[in-house]
């Protein structure tokens, strides 16, 4: 299969590491013009130089800001105002215990994971909408149907972008845009290499042997007992985002090696 962008603009918020890095790559390589989006304008230039290396014929453009407050999608927007893709990557997530986990913590949570995706696409799907062609794709977790009791504020977040894929994929029937979600499981990103390099060092594993460890243990029921790549996770958000998808909307579509135990 030839995927081909040539000609298109996709704007992936949180895309100088892990999965968004990997997504903005992979859009790259079909010939799309993409925006790279981080906190700092030093992440954006290291981002884009690396794409660059890789596809030296890539079409980017770099946007420093913080896609997690209003002030920064509307600042986004006056920058770029006009986009064929929206990958709404963007998300944080962390550990914390259900009863030591406070208001505020919730309410940065939903800002950053759900209200980023929701102000974007309430941007950018008019003048989708208005040219009859345009791709949405939230990136929600398998921790939206598996929750997990260690972070359930993270997993109420990825359960909302399920929720608003497809309320959005229904209210743009007929238009020629389609709204999707995609639920990763445990993923090899810049985030969760973090948090198994102590475990590496604890047990004097390589990271790769502790992320095999994390995954049996506290996802059991993994088909493929490891994480997965960004790559292979970003090759699934290339296809939502191709012309050959066109017939795919209002799906939540999982590249979680199986770890949710289900047929449907």
């Amino acid at each position: 299969m030839n995927i081909e962008l040539t000609g298109k603009t996709a704007v992936v918020s949180g895309s100088t590491a892990g999965i968004g890095f990997a997504i903005a790559s992979g859009l790259t390589a079909t010939g799309a013009t993409v925006v790279v989006n981080g906190r700092t304008q030093a992440a954006v230039d290291k981002a884009t130089a690396a794409i660059s290396i890789t596809h030296p014929a890539s079409s980017l453009r770099g946007f420093a800001g913080d896609l997690g407050t209003a002030a920064g999608c509307d600042a986004l927007f006056a920058a770029v105002p006009q986009a064929d893709i929206l990958v709404n990557n963007l998300g944080i997530f962390a550990m914390q215990d259900f009863f030591e986990t406070p208001d505020d913590e919730w309410t940065r949570f939903f800002d950053v994971n759900v209200l980023s995706g929701v102000r974007l696409s309430r941007r950018y799907l008019p003048g989708m909408a208005e040219r009859q062609w345009g791709r949405v794709v939230f990136i929600s977790s398998e921790s939206a149907l598996n929750i997990p009791p260690e972070m359930i504020h993270y997993g109420f977040t990825k359960t909302a972008n399920l929720s608003v894929a497809r309320g959005l994929a229904k209210r743009m029937a007929g238009t020629g845009v389609t709204v999707n979600a995609v639920l990763p499981g445990p993923t090899m990103s810049d985030g969760v290499k973090g948090m198994l390099a102590g475990m590496a060092g604890q047990n004097g594993t390589s990271i790769d042997e502790a992320g095999v460890a994390f995954v049996k243990a506290k996802r059991p029921s993994s088909i493929i007992q490891r994480p997965a790549t960004v790559d292979e996770v970003a090759n699934m958000v290339v296809y939502v985002c191709s012309t050959q998808a066109s017939a795919t909307t209002g799906a939540a579509l999982r590249v979680d090696g199986g770890v949710v135990d289900t047929i449907a």
